[in-house]
């Protein structure tokens, strides 16, 4: 499994997670990478700060931040290279995924070869 976070990318997850790698539990605080249903292409990323990954969850360390990859998401985010881009009129997190054979105008969401999902209108 494959996911890589550009240095801009893993410098902001840095600062989402703290200064502490670890919660008052001892446990690992990282970012959960998931894929949804939804957006306005069939699918969409979701990245949430946990501590409690769930069991399945695939883990993979990117310099200091801990990734807990989704595993039912596996094989739509492989190869996905995560990047934070911060413009006038755009910012946040960018995400280059090779399976990808669309996206959507909106930039939130995509659509593979394999998607089925109906998706909903860009507002």
């Amino acid at each position: 499994m494959t996911v890589t976070l550009t240095e801009k990318a893993e410098f902001q997850l840095q600062a989402f997670l703290g200064n502490s790698a670890t919660n008052t539990n001892g446990k690992t605080k990282g970012i959960r990478i998931s894929v949804k249903d939804g957006g306005c292409s069939g699918y969409e990323y979701g990245m949430d700060i946990t501590s409690t990954p769930q069991p399945d969850d695939l883990v993979i360390e990117q310099g200091k931040v801990t990734l807990y990859i989704d595993a039912k998401s596996a094989t739509v985010l492989e190869g996905v290279v995560i990047d934070f881009v911060d413009g006038v009129m755009d910012s946040g997190f960018k995400f280059t995924n090779p399976n990808a054979t669309d996206t959507c105008s909106c930039g939130k969401s995509f659509k593979t070869s394999d998607c089925n999902s109906p998706g909903v209108p860009c507002n």
